[in-house]
C-alpha cells in the first residue's frame, strides 16, 4: 500500500521537504484512545507514542495527535514507533470539550467530507443536524446528510422528513438509507472519492457502524439494536478509527455524540443559517441581537413565516452557546494571566530576600 492510498499529496509531501522532515518515517493516526495511538505507514500499522519533548511542549490538548493526523515517526522498538511531530492540518472537526469549561475536542482532522447520518426513528432531530452542519462548516469540510433506518417508516413518512429537512437545510445533499435492505448504499458509494478522507458523525445508534460494515462489505465494526427500555442508541464504537475502503476513499469512525457543544464557530453559523445572516443586515439597529428589538428583518421573517421558526431559536440557542464558550475561554486566559504574575511576583519577591 503506498502512501497515497490512505490520503498523502503534494501538500505534505513539500511540507517535509520544506521543513527537513524527510529523514524521518511518516504515518497517518488511524486509531487513538487515551493517549494511544496506531499510525499506519507503508510498511504496515504500529503502536505509537508521544515524544517527551512534544509532550512537554503541549499548551492543550488539541496539541497531541488525533485521528486523521499526519505525523513524523521513528522505530524505537518492534512494532512501536516515536510520534516526533504533527503535520500542519488541512482541517480540523472540533466540539465543545464535555464538562471542560473553555475547552475543545478534536473529533477528527485532516477531513474532506462528513456523513452526518440521523436516525428516522422517534430520536429524529433536525436542530441536532443543524449543530453537524454547523461544526462541518466552521471546519470547511462538505457535509452530506444522511436519514437513516427508513426501512422503520414508511414512504409517506419518509417523504414528509424529507421535505422538513429541506424547508430548512437546502444546500446539501440528504439522502435516505436503509442499512437492513441496503436500499441507498449505491447512492452513498457514489459520494465517494478515492484519496478522499470521510468522518461518520452522529449520534449513538443512528447506524454508523452498520454504515461502515456495508461500505466495506463485510462485518468489521460491531454493531447493537436500539435499547427497547429508552429508545436511544446504545455505544458500540469507544474511539475514533480510520479504515481504507476497497475502493480508496478513506474513512474515520466515530463514538457517538449525544452532547454537539458549539465553540468558536462564526464562519460555521454563518453558513448553516445563511437566510437568518442575510436577513440581518436589513435590521434597524446593526448590533441587533434578533430577540426583542422593534425593527428586527429577522423576526419579522419568523413571525411572516418566511424563516423556520425552530432553526431561528435553533440558531439563537447556538449563537449564546457561542458567546458564552468566548466568554469563557477570555476568562480563563486572564485567570492564567494573573496567576503567571502572581508567579513572578513572588520569584521576584523571593530572589530580593536573598540579598
Amino acid at each position: 500500500m503506498k502512501l497515497e492510498d490512505f490520503g498523502y499529496n503534494d501538500k505534505i509531501k513539500k511540507y517535509r521537504i520544506q521543513h527537513d522532515l524527510t529523514g524521518f518515517g511518516i504515518g497517518r493516526i488511524i486509531s487513538e484512545h487515551k493517549e494511544r495511538y496506531i499510525v499506519k505507514t507503508t510498511k504496515g500499522e504500529f503502536d505509537a507514542e508521544i515524544t517527551g519533548n512534544l509532550r512537554y511542549t503541549a499548551n492543550s490538548r488539541e496539541d497531541f495527535p488525533a485521528v486523521g493526523d499526519w505525523v513524523t515517526i521513528s522505530e524505537y522498538d518492534k512494532n512501536k514507533v516515536l510520534i516526533h511531530k504533527i503535520l500542519p492540518r488541512e482541517t480540523i472537526i472540533e466540539r465543545l470539550a464535555v464538562g471542560k469549561q473553555g475547552e475543545k475536542q478534536i473529533i477528527a482532522t485532516n477531513i474532506d467530507f462528513a456523513f452526518i447520518v440521523q436516525a428516522v426513528n422517534n430520536d429524529f432531530n433536525i436542530n441536532r443536524i443543524e449543530r453537524y452542519l454547523t461544526i462541518c462548516n466552521t471546519s470547511n469540510v462538505k457535509p452530506i446528510i444522511i436519514l437513516n433506518k427508513i426501512d422503520l417508516i414508511s414512504d409517506t413518512t419518509l417523504n414528509d422528513l424529507l421535505l422538513k429537512v429541506k424547508a430548512r437545510i437546502n444546500h446539501f445533499p440528504i439522502l435516505a438509507l436503509s442499512n437492513k435492505s441496503q436500499k441507498g448504499i449505491d447512492e452513498v458509494k457514489d459520494y465517494i472519492v478515492k484519496g478522499k478522507t470521510y468522518c461518520l458523525l452522529g449520534s449513538s445508534g443512528v447506524g454508523k457502524s452498520s454504515l461502515l460494515n456495508n461500505l466495506l462489505g463485510k462485518q468489521l465494526m460491531k454493531t447493537n439494536t436500539i435499547s427497547t427500555s429508552s429508545n436511544k442508541g446504545r455505544h458500540i464504537t469507544t474511539h475514533r478509527e480510520l479504515i481504507v475502503l476497497e475502493n480508496g476513499g478513506i474513512i474515520i469512525d466515530n463514538p457517538g455524540m449525544r452532547e454537539v457543544g458549539i465553540a468558536d464557530s462564526v464562519e460555521g453559523l454563518e453558513k448553516t443559517f445563511e437566510i437568518i445572516i442575510e436577513l440581518s443586515k436589513s435590521c434597524k439597529y446593526k448590533n441587533c441581537t434578533h430577540t426583542l428589538e422593534a425593527g428586527c428583518a429577522v423576526i419579522a421573517a419568523v413571525e411572516n413565516k418566511k424563516v423556520d421558526k425552530l432553526s431561528y431559536e435553533n440558531y439563537l440557542k447556538m449563537k449564546r452557546e457561542k458567546e458564552h464558550f468566548e466568554l469563557t475561554v477570555a476568562e480563563k486566559r486572564k485567570k492564567d494571566k494573573n496567576f503567571g504574575k502572581m508567579v513572578k511576583q513572588f520569584k521576584n519577591l523571593k530572589k530580593s530576600n536573598r540579598y
